[in-house]
């Protein structure tokens, strides 16, 4: 299942919105950043400035993509900004956009284990193949991610969400598939993924 990506790869997941501080599922639904993920990604975006100085990386080198939702772009652009680079000048791709949850986005984890626990009691077994009704489990979103891994070319910095993150754990650094969908992935602490190994920033 692992890739040996012959690259580095810099992860920031998005900053907090919202659905994040209430603790809403919440997909692939478009929400914006509030203001404390405005600050995560300021927090963030000074600690990738700090790691390309220390890789002696020039930023000028380096492949800039996102998903395509509102929280992920705002978030590069704030990287961006701090790097001294413009805004926009980076690329989107659809398949790092979230997980999807088909029916229970926009639900908290309570609501769904009220409004249907059997399927939720299903989830908490197996968190990487169960599929939520309409939606899309860990095991398909890896498969929706390894052909975006592997067109890779160069060293690349990635802001994208915390179901990309648990996926990337398993498909470049070996991580089980039972423990992946349990990790925290923090808003304003970058992932450095090289050598088939992570180290949080």
């Amino acid at each position: 299942m692992r890739i040996d990506l012959p690259h580095r790869l810099i992860f920031l997941r998005h900053g907090e919105t919202d659905w994040n501080a209430e603790g809403r599922l919440q997909g692939q639904k478009d929400i914006g950043l509030n203001s404390k993920g405005l600050e995560q990604s300021a927090r963030a975006a000074l600690k990738i400035k700090k790691l390309l100085r220390r890789m002696q990386l020039d930023d000028k080198h380096l492949h800039f993509v996102a998903s395509p939702l509102s929280r992920t772009r705002n978030t590069m652009h704030i990287v961006r900004t701090h790097l001294g680079l413009s805004e926009q000048d980076y690329h989107t791709d659809p398949r790092l956009k979230e997980l999807s949850f088909g029916q229970w986005q926009g639900l908290t984890w309570p609501e769904v284990q009220m409004q249907a626990p059997l399927e939720a009691k299903a989830r908490e077994i197996d968190k990487w193949g169960f599929v939520p009704p309409k939606g899309e489990s860990y095991a398909m979103l890896a498969e929706r991610v390894r052909p975006w891994l592997e067109s890779l070319n160069q060293d690349t910095c990635v802001v994208a969400h915390g179901g990309i993150a648990r996926v990337l754990l398993v498909l470049l650094a070996d991580m089980p598939i039972e423990r992946a969908p349990l990790v925290q992935i923090w808003q304003d602490r970058p992932i450095l993924f090289a050598d088939g190994s992570f180290n949080w920033i």
